[in-house]
């Protein structure tokens, strides 16, 4: 799964990574610990439109949803079945992004039942681009918001000695095929990164809170 984040690389550095035009209203970097519900960095495209790097709600809301928390929160979408979820499978078909982040954070269990996190980063260093979903949340008083939720898969076999799950993280070779730039056949991108693609280090319980801030919180312990 995906449940927490952090963000460290400048808007214009994205923009120019992902070949998007920014948007003004990008949430601030950096940002250590990006939670649910706050606003992320998201690359979408459209037909004979540029790509766009923009901010989000993480936690996509469906469309019959009545307020923001009229349901579970939907901060991940499972690659096993978002083509058949009726709050996922539109969005799925027409409406995908990438999520960017510098890295990601999960957590291990101690003989106490303590969490003990860990802060996980591409191998190479570049920023990570996450598959995602969106959909546009229109209020009963008919103002929209924008929103989305991180694809998720099975663990690939290293990482699952932190979780049984993980971000879809997709190559730059990847990115037009999911933003539908280069036809049909997304759905085979929704695989575990290659075994050697990721690493990790464990950092302190500080990250634990949602209010926790600065950039000790991905420091190795």
């Amino acid at each position: 799964m995906c449940g927490r984040m952090a963000v460290t690389l400048p808007p214009d550095a994205m923009a120019q990574l992902f070949a998007a035009a920014p948007a003004n209203d990008l949430p601030q970097i950096p940002n250590f610990n990006v939670c649910p519900t706050n606003d992320v960095h998201i690359v979408t495209s459209a037909p004979d439109m540029p790509r766009r790097l923009g901010a989000m709600r993480w936690g996509f809301i469906p469309a019959w949803y009545k307020k923001p928390g009229g349901g579970p929160l939907l901060i991940n979408a499972r690659a096993e079945t978002i083509a058949q979820k009726p709050a996922f499978r539109a969005a799925a078909r027409d409406r995908r992004g990438l999520i960017v982040a510098s890295g990601f954070f999960e957590w291990t269990r101690d003989a106490d039942g303590g969490r003990d996190p860990w802060y996980i980063t591409r191998a190479n260093g570049a920023p990570l681009a996450f598959a995602a979903i969106w959909q546009d949340w229109t209020n009963p008083e008919g103002s929209a918001q924008r929103t989305c939720a991180v694809v998720t898969c099975a663990a690939n076999r290293p990482m699952q000695a932190i979780h049984h799950r993980m971000p879809v993280v997709l190559e730059p070779a990847d990115w037009p095929l999911w933003l539908g730039e280069a036809g049909k056949g997304a759905a085979r991108l929704m695989v575990p990164a290659a075994e050697d693609a990721l690493v990790w280090h464990r950092v302190a319980r500080a990250v634990n809170s949602n209010r926790a801030s600065g950039p000790a919180l991905i420091e190795p312990l």
